[in-house]
């Protein structure tokens, strides 16, 4: 396969109709990595007339094939996965500028989530049965896969977004067409062959890569398609779900958000308790240079600690090794693009303009041996005496910024913690279980941790309150986001009612 020929219909490798083609470029360096497809609406109906053509035309073998061969399916890709777990860590990090170590744990993660969907359909029972209160009906509640889905996936971490939708939809029997982002489609390509050597049919899994605008619009407004899973910003959000409200398909959203890390003083009392916060809220906020929607970029601490905790903080963040993700040492990599380093830069210098005082970072570093000239590079950067007026603290950055905030009580800590139009995640830190609990509990937010910061797990749901979004990914429910309920009510002694007289 050639280069450019990304666009995958109905089973085979292409390049665009229009024979456009895009560069995708090394964070790093901002050197080309690849050409690919730049597809446009053409290949998008094409796309979607297979899928539709392998659900339910005369080539839908897909939800007729038993869950359990579809289960054994997701296994044999969760088994590729990890056969090509260096090959493909080496092109997201590469792709998305992330450590070579970061790809290894998205590879790690999008195989356990092929297992997790594989062995959650293989173990349920054959449906839900509705007693109709009498011995000559059976009644009968079955879970039917929702059709066509339109699968569109963020930049930040393309590879797991993208098994996080596509592992679920083919447990319950879907097909779809892929969208990847335009600047990071490298890893979904991959996963695609990979779906095609596990043994998936042709047209079940069609990809086009491609902008959001013509091919995501497309997606989104396409009569022939029953869903739309988007995972990316509000603005484009909102655009997927007003494009998808005309043939009132199914829209599941994930719309980032903006995450408050919650520390209490106590939490700080004895030295490793300390050690631990600041090394938390570190990985909170700069783990992929902040590209993350959960990245805990608020951090909203106890007054009596903040100096010390801050003061630590901006010493530790300082110290963060950055460079190309590939190289040894590295714990930090560039930005995913020169947009991308732009928004963070207004960010800053807005900040600053409203206020800020800037404790570490608010720069560009230097270049250096495993920083090459031309890179998106921009160091962690700690902004203290924030508050909840400023568009850094209220909007989501993705970058490698945190913002410091103060409480002097519990409520006003739960307080600003849900001072935001998201919803996404959050954590308190805390000694005292019964505050843990009290806390945690009042987070208007779809994940909280307590004591910890951004593990999940593949059978829990993820997802937002608020504007982070609508629906769920992983755990039972995100299955369900792929199913229509079915009731099926069968009548053993049919007999006339005679309502009617005559």
């Amino acid at each position: 396969m050639s280069s450019t020929e990304t666009i995958h219909v109905d089973g085979v490798w292409r390049s665009a109709a229009s024979g456009a083609r895009r560069e995708v470029l090394d964070p790093a360096d901002a050197t080309t990595l690849a050409v690919v497809a730049e597809g446009g609406v053409d290949d998008t109906d094409a796309a979607v007339a297979a899928a539709a053509r392998a659900f339910d035309g005369g080539a839908g073998v897909w939800p007729r094939t038993p869950v359990a061969e579809r289960a054994a399916l997701l296994r044999r890709v969760a088994d590729l996965l990890q056969r090509d777990r260096e090959e493909i860590a080496l092109v997201e990090s590469r792709d998305t500028g992330k450590t070579l170590e970061e790809g290894r744990v998205d590879v790690d993660d999008v195989t356990a989530a092929f297992r997790y969907f594989a062995d959650l359909v293989v173990n349920e029972g054959g449906g839900r049965v509705v007693d109709a209160g009498s011995d000559e009906v059976h009644s009968v509640v079955v879970h039917e896969p929702v059709g066509v889905c339109a699968l569109i996936t963020p930049w930040n971490y393309p590879l797991l977004q993208a098994s996080w939708k596509i592992a679920p939809a083919l447990a319950a029997g879907n097909t779809f067409v892929i969208k990847p982002s335009e600047v990071t489609p490298l890893s979904t390509v991959h996963l695609v062959r990979l779906l095609a050597e596990a043994g998936l049919p042709d047209g079940v899994a069609n990809l086009v890569t491609g902008a959001g605008d013509p091919v995501g619009a497309r997606l989104a407004e396409h009569p022939d398609v029953d869903l739309v899973s988007f995972t990316g910003g509000l603005a484009s959000g909102v655009k997927v779900a007003r494009a998808a409200a005309p043939t009132v398909k199914k829209v599941a959203l994930e719309l980032g958000g903006k995450n408050p890390n919650v520390v209490f003083a106590d939490a700080c009392a004895t030295d490793e308790g300390f050690d631990t916060a600041v090394d938390q809220a570190l990985n909170a906020a700069f783990i992929h240079s902040g590209q993350v929607c959960s990245a805990g970029a608020r951090l909203i601490i106890e007054e009596s600690v903040r100096e010390r905790f801050v003061a630590e903080l901006a010493r530790r963040a300082e110290k963060i090794r950055l460079g190309r993700g590939t190289e040894k040492g590295v714990e930090c990599g560039p930005l995913v693009s020169a947009q991308q380093l732009a928004k963070v830069e207004a960010y800053v210098a807005s900040a600053l303009a409203e206020g800020a005082v800037l404790r570490c970072g608010g720069r560009r570093p230097e270049p250096s041996d495993v920083r090459p000239e031309g890179g998106y590079f921009y160091s962690p950067t700690v902004l203290d005496l924030c508050h909840g007026a400023m568009t850094v603290v209220r909007e989501e950055t993705f970058g490698p910024i945190l913002t410091v905030e103060t409480f002097h009580t519990e409520d006003e800590a739960v307080a600003l913690a849900n001072d935001t139009e998201y919803g996404l995640a959050g954590a308190v830190w805390t000694a005292d279980a019964g505050r843990a609990r009290r806390v945690a509990g009042r987070m208007r937010h779809g994940t909280v941790w307590i004591n910890d910061y951004h593990p999940y797990l593949p059978q829990a749901e993820w997802g937002g309150f608020g504007r982070s979004g609508t629906g769920r990914e992983l755990g039972p429910a995100g299955l369900a986001e792929y199913r229509e309920a079915k009731h099926v009510y069968q009548n053993l002694a049919p007999k006339p009612v005679r309502w009617f007289a005559g």
